[in-house]
């Protein structure tokens, strides 16, 4: 809001709030969540849930989610810490993948020590780039993915989990993030972040001195 006094009057010009628009990085959690409900639907419906089965359907699962992560996030997010802690998270969860589909013969010792630090690493990453852009659109769903993650990477580190129990609960993370991810998606699409008013919306009101 801009005063200007003289001796006719004064001049008040006024910029009012515009319509919030959509965050352009609605996209990336839609996207995210699609390897997330594949493997909610695989486990499923898959009667085998053995250390192999977990450690490819989590192979796959990472390795999708680092690579749509990765493509997408430079291409939503300017340039800044954000994206790049995005982008470190993106290429952990791909290296992550790729050990998983190679190794799928380790055994269960090896599924529960692989994913408790996948979810460890990306966790802090999410975390800390939620509570680093506070006041941006996306924040407050990185914090909750993050936390979401962090708890999983808890349960297989420090529960006795079977292969049935930890390929199950994976399954279960993947129903509940992909859940989240949809929302938070559309919820960015449908608009949160206020758009910035321009000169157009600038309105000049004469007031005259006494």
């Amino acid at each position: 809001m801009a005063f200007s006094n003289s001796k006719a009057g004064r001049a008040v010009t006024t910029q009012p709030t515009r319509p919030q628009a959509q965050s352009p990085y609605w996209g990336v959690p839609v996207a995210r969540a699609i390897p997330a409900i594949v493997v909610a639907l695989v486990v499923a419906f898959t009667p085998n849930h053995s250390s192999v089965v977990g450690l490819l359907v989590f192979g796959a699962f990472a390795l999708a989610s680092g690579l749509l992560t990765g493509i997408l996030t430079p291409r939503a997010l300017p340039a800044g810490t954000g994206r790049a802690l995005l982008l470190a998270q993106a290429a952990t969860s791909i290296v992550a993948g790729v050990l998983a589909l190679s190794l799928q013969g380790f055994g269960l010792a090896f599924l529960l020590y692989l994913v408790s630090v996948w979810a460890a690493i990306t966790a802090i990453l999410e975390l800390v780039t939620g509570l680093r852009s506070r006041g941006e659109a996306p924040a407050k769903d990185w914090i909750a993915m993050g936390g979401l993650t962090a708890i999983l990477a808890l349960a297989f580190l420090l529960l006795p989990l079977t292969d049935l129990v930890a390929v199950g609960l994976f399954g279960a993370y993947g129903a509940v993030l992909g859940i989240y991810l949809v929302i938070a998606g559309l919820s960015l699409r449908w608009g949160t972040q206020p758009s910035a008013p321009t000169a157009k919306d600038s309105v000049t009101l004469e007031v005259q001195n006494p």
